[in-house]
């Protein structure tokens, strides 16, 4: 049910700091127009640590509107276990296709506890649910294989970047539910996962997110294309361009992996507004430096294009 880019919207914000639907629901048509392979809607990249239950279900029921049934949509939950089976139900009750599980708040778990945790969510409803391996909520091959068989997960995205364990877990994972025959989904959700996807496909997975997608939706298509056709020439030249740039810029503040991109939308005309605290706006230096790195990637682009059409 899902396939290309994942597009993880941002979440606008007036500058009094509430909620501004229409620009959401504006920014989310115009990036299924760009044609992802799904939405993930108050995701990290979408704040989810920073909203309230009720911002959420509106917010969830507002990009199921602009969706309009073109690809599934995802919604964040997580927190503790009572606010996490709260944001499930409100995902449900909003039209939600899908849930990605974040981690639990603040605490360090015993295996057994995140398997606890996974299950009660789960439990709550029926939708369908990706488990966001990351931070505190870190699986090993016997937590993900005992998840991977619950009925409603159906896949596990990485943010740790521990290739070694996250290849025991596709393994291990696959070999549990092959007598089954149940299809599972594993996903790369590492900030800028266009830098580690050439070493993600390799260990099997082969779906990524791409908060690129948000603001400059050709160039995160582009690099998906290059790696699909195997053209290395235009993945070389837009990690080279773009996205390495981007991490070394991304990586000067903590934060900035939702902070530049929500700059990003607003950078391309869409007013995306302020990011909530804990997070801090990017610096006016900062700024220019998307605007340039933004510009050389496109122009990347553009000259690969250029070469291939004369071919």
């Amino acid at each position: 049910m899902l396939d290309g880019v994942l597009f993880f919207p941002v979440t606008p914000f007036t500058e009094s700091g509430d909620v501004d639907y229409d620009r959401l629901a504006e920014h989310v048509a115009k990036g299924v127009d760009a044609g992802p392979g799904g939405v993930f809607i108050a995701c990290g990249t979408g704040e989810f640590h920073a909203l309230g239950l009720e911002e959420f279900g509106r917010i969830v029921a507002t990009a199921v509107e602009a969706v309009a049934g073109r690809v599934p949509v995802f919604a964040g939950a997580g927190g503790s276990i009572a606010q996490a089976k709260e944001f499930a139900t409100s995902a449900k009750a909003n039209g939600a296709d899908g849930i990605l599980l974040l981690p639990p708040y603040l605490v360090t778990m015993p295996q057994a506890g995140l398997v606890d945790y996974t299950r009660a969510v789960a439990d709550t409803t029926d939708l369908p649910l990706i488990v966001y391996n990351r931070s505190n909520a870190r699986f090993d091959e016997a937590s993900a294989v005992a998840v991977a068989q619950f009925p409603t997960v159906i896949g596990l995205k990485d943010g740790t970047g521990d290739l070694d364990k996250v290849a025991r877990i596709v393994r291990a994972v696959k070999d549990a539910l092959a007598p089954s025959g149940k299809q599972f989904l594993f996903f790369n959700g590492m900030p800028t996962a266009e830098i580690s996807q050439q070493a993600y496909r390799a260990i099997g997975v082969t779906l990524y997110s791409s908060a690129t997608f948000a603001f400059a939706p050709e160039l995160a298509l582009g690099f998906y294309d290059a790696l699909e056709s195997g053209n290395e020439d235009l993945t070389d030249a837009l990690l080279r361009s773009f996205f390495h740039p981007l991490v070394r810029l991304r990586d000067q503040v903590p934060g900035y992996a939702v902070s530049l991109v929500k700059f990003g939308v607003t950078m391309e005309g869409l007013e995306a507004g302020p990011v909530r605290p804990p997070l801090v706006q990017p610096s006016e230096a900062h700024k220019r430096e998307l605007a340039q790195i933004t510009a050389a990637g496109r122009a990347a682009l553009a000259d690969a294009l250029a070469v291939q059409a004369v071919r």
